[in-house]
């Protein structure tokens, strides 16, 4: 059977139940703001490492910092993740479903890695010596493999002409999904090495944010902040090596060398280098440049996730696949439920956000004010209305379902 008719075999004969470009708009979206947490989970966790194998008062300190900082960002890698993938699989199914079968052992073997690395690290923060240099290490071992399960179904996906080979490799049907079929190193560094880049941003906000707190120590944060402007612009550095050295390794017919986003993505790329640069130039005050490079950081992180969804196009269009091909079977419940529900999720995880804000930049117990009482309280009673309405869904289908 040829490619192109096998996809079309493997498509979800219902459709889609809205058109397909907002849920891409929304993958791409979600997905940079998980990467972000997953870059910032990875370079925590190695600064964890580091701070605790050099030791003295300024690196045990950070890497106590970094701890705390890469057991939040972790949560929040998981809770973006989750919508990006269900994007993945209501717009790209035939691909994700056949990339993660070939490989299930690993794909479900991910969840347990990811939930040991994460264990480990709350481990490693509650002890002290070579015992928490041993857990951080050990986490961060754990990410980087979960990180690669990911980058390995991502790129197999992209090679549906492969999949039948794969499958019938030794003779007969391999049902046993405990092999990683292909992967591409300069690919996966692309991914990895703007941890480091990521995590230097966020020193320097790091800097910037506890000045304001009647306890700080000037000296430290300028300490911090001066690791954190060299860390990201090395790393960005390696990031733009790395970007061209993938590019080179492209297939040819693919010319995504004259695809606008690429254009815009080396713009901003090399923009973002000449910022870091001039920032991390000078002894003290990176924490004035905090805010810009973070906005840089994000506009170029937003620019490349666009221009990897562009790739992924250009990739399944040799196969004459397009997500505009797709049966639209709109459902305008389930899709108006989907969207409130991603807009109170906005409301109630920005009080969160807030508050964690707001009460780290104190000395001492925070006290909230009427207006973020307010707005806690409104957040749990969306929440609890939220719950209301699905379970009343719930139960009103199944009543209907059974005819009564």
């Amino acid at each position: 059977m040829e490619t192109p008719a096998m996809l079309q075999l493997l498509n979800d004969p219902m459709g889609v139940p809205f058109y397909p470009v907002v849920f891409q708009v929304l993958m791409v979206l979600t997905f940079a703001l998980h990467i972000l947490f997953v870059n910032l989970s990875l370079g925590a966790t190695c600064l964890t490492v580091i701070g605790r194998l050099k030791g003295g008062e300024r690196w045990t300190r950070l890497a106590g910092g970094m701890g705390q900082a890469a057991t939040a960002s972790v949560s929040g890698a998981i809770l973006l993740g989750v919508a990006p993938l269900l994007f993945v699989q209501v717009i790209y199914d035939p691909f994700w479903y056949a990339s993660s079968n070939l490989s299930a052992a690993w794909a479900i073997g991910f969840i347990f890695i990811l939930m040991a690395g994460y264990a480990s690290l709350y481990l490693a923060r509650d002890r002290k010596g070579d015992a928490g240099s041993a857990f951080a290490g050990f986490s961060l071992a754990m990410f980087l493999t979960a990180g690669f399960i990911m980058h390995v179904l991502g790129f197999q996906l992209l090679q549906p002409e492969k999949w039948l080979g794969w499958y019938t490799s030794h003779g007969a049907a391999s049902t046993a999904g405990t092999v990683l079929h292909d992967f591409s190193v300069p690919r996966f560094l692309h991914f990895v090495v703007p941890a480091f880049a990521v995590t230097g941003v966020f020193l320097m906000l790091y800097s910037w944010y506890f000045r304001a707190r009647a306890d700080a120590d000037a000296a430290y944060l300028d300490w911090a902040g001066r690791i954190g402007a060299k860390m990201a612009f090395h790393a960005t550095t390696i990031e733009v090596l790395t970007g061209l050295l993938w590019l080179i390794v492209l297939p040819r017919d693919l010319r995504f060398h004259a695809h606008p986003l690429f254009a815009l993505g080396a713009a901003l790329g090399l923009g973002l280098l000449a910022f870091l640069y001039h920032a991390q130039d000078r002894e003290t005050g990176h924490h004035r440049y905090a805010w810009p490079a973070a906005a840089a950081m994000l506009a170029a992180v937003l620019e490349m996730a666009a221009a990897r969804e562009a790739l992924r196009v250009r990739y399944l269009a040799r196969f004459g696949y397009a997500i505009a091909d797709h049966r639209l079977n709109i459902d305008w419940g389930s899709t108006s439920l989907f969207f409130v529900t991603f807009v109170l999720c906005l409301v109630v995880l920005a009080w969160i956000l807030a508050v964690a804000f707001r009460s780290g930049r104190v000395a001492g117990r925070w006290e909230a004010g009427p207006g973020m009482k307010a707005w806690g309280k409104a957040s749990i009673a969306l929440l609890v209305s939220w719950l209301v309405v699905v379970a009343g869904l719930g139960v009103a289908i199944t009543l209907r379902n059974r005819g009564l």
